[in-house]
């Protein structure tokens, strides 16, 4: 059992080592595919959830990395571009995709803050919105079609085969198709990478799997009391569980290829590494998203 004087020491501990990782330099990091997301956590102190913003980042050589993490009321326009400036700020350089849900303020942000790298769709959430909108009955010819969709060899084909969904399921399953129509581009985008790279629900599976190690945590203080004890516990998770992630596994071919594709989306010019996003323009847009 540890005292009260210990815990104290260590929480601090905790809250340095946060601090100073949230300000680091990013530059070193050779970043090809940037993922972020929202998972929403309770706090005592107002009775309500608190978003958790993380994002994370796989390399060239396949190397994952943890970058940022910070709490949000929202996901508004304005506060999902403070975010994604601040990685920006901190050196990281222009990511070749970019995985994000639907969230209008923070697709909106990422295409402000780079409107060159190709922006994809989590389909991890968006198969779970489906599901939400098709009867139990159907849902397992439904998913089928859905996964076969996913797995088309070319955007032109998948699209063909949304087209077939959407017209063999409009009459019955009408909001399922909305939802399958929604931010149509970027659902199909991972389709215009290399396919060692399309691993963007690896990705989630494995973030995923450290928030239920935060979760489990919780189990005796399911309320958190306040922000900052909600981030030292999230960070604390997530930094020893990234730190696991250190492993290359893409080839030198696979690495080859995302780097072509950096080149021909012509990334690392200097008008696209420092996107102008004026401030007139970001509290227009922001009161617009809000």
């Amino acid at each position: 059992m540890l005292s009260q004087s210990t815990v104290s020491e260590l929480t601090e501990t905790l809250q340095e080592e946060y601090e100073a990782w949230r300000v680091r330099d990013l530059s070193h990091e050779p970043v090809a595919s940037l993922f972020i997301d929202t998972v929403y956590e309770p706090l005592r102190r107002w009775g309500q959830k608190t978003g958790v913003l993380w994002g994370g980042a796989i390399g060239e050589d396949g190397r994952k990395v943890f970058l940022s993490l910070s709490t949000t009321n929202s996901e508004s326009y304005a506060s999902c571009l403070e975010v994604v400036r601040g990685l920006a700020k901190r050196g990281m350089q222009v990511p070749v995709t970019i995985t994000t849900d639907g969230a209008t303020g923070l697709t909106k942000a990422i295409d402000a803050m780079w409107p060159q790298s190709v922006r994809m769709r989590w389909w991890f959430h968006k198969m779970r919105n489906l599901r939400q909108k098709v009867p139990a009955h159907l849902w397992p010819q439904v998913k089928a079609l859905l996964v076969d969709l996913r797995a088309a060899p070319t955007p032109e084909k998948a699209e063909q085969r949304r087209e077939a969904i959407v017209a063999q399921d409009q009459q019955e399953l009408p909001e399922a198709c909305r939802c399958l129509l929604d931010d149509a581009q970027a659902s199909l985008n991972h389709l215009l990478v290399p396919q060692r790279h399309q691993i963007g629900g690896a990705h989630i599976v494995l973030v995923a799997r450290a928030f239920v190690e935060e979760r489990r945590r919780t189990k005796v203080i399911p309320h958190l009391w306040g922000e900052q004890s909600l981030v030292n516990l999230v960070f604390g998770v997530l930094i020893r569980v990234s730190d696991r992630w250190g492993k290359k596994c893409f080839r030198d071919l696979e690495q080859h290829q995302i780097r072509k594709l950096r080149a021909q989306l012509k990334l690392d010019e200097p008008e696209v590494r420092t996107p102008p996003i004026s401030e007139h323009v970001s509290r227009r847009s922001a009161a617009s998203a809000a």
